[in-house]
């Protein structure tokens, strides 16, 4: 048995008793039936999941920032999630190039 530190306390067998009978009577001590087991998410994630994300610069209006930064601390986790919500909700529209027929050139005097 290792030594104890001279100012160690330790618990009498009374007080022992208490403090079991005040942890098993928690209902949130205990073990989880199989069920619960399976219902737990992980904690970590192992390889590359969820994705890496990429690093990127981005101008805003600044109503949008404050929107996002009134909720607090995660303001750009949630940005990400809205613009991923609109990217799986809406189909990629891709842009007719400058050689069909009826395209317009972008004029950058504007």
């Amino acid at each position: 048995m290792p030594k104890l530190k001279p100012d160690h306390i330790s618990l009498t067998p009374e007080e022992d008793a208490i403090v079991t009978a005040a942890a098993m009577a928690d209902p949130d001590s205990g073990y989880l039936t199989e069920e619960e087991w399976a219902e737990l998410e992980p904690y970590a994630f192992i390889g590359r999941y969820p994705p890496k994300k990429v690093a990127i610069s981005i101008r805003l209006d600044q109503v949008v920032l404050d929107h996002f930064k009134a909720a607090g601390a995660g303001w750009q986790g949630r940005i990400n999630a809205a613009l991923r919500r609109i990217a799986e909700a809406e189909p990629v529209s891709v842009p007719r190039s400058l050689h069909e027929p009826d395209a317009q050139a972008f004029d950058h005097k504007k």
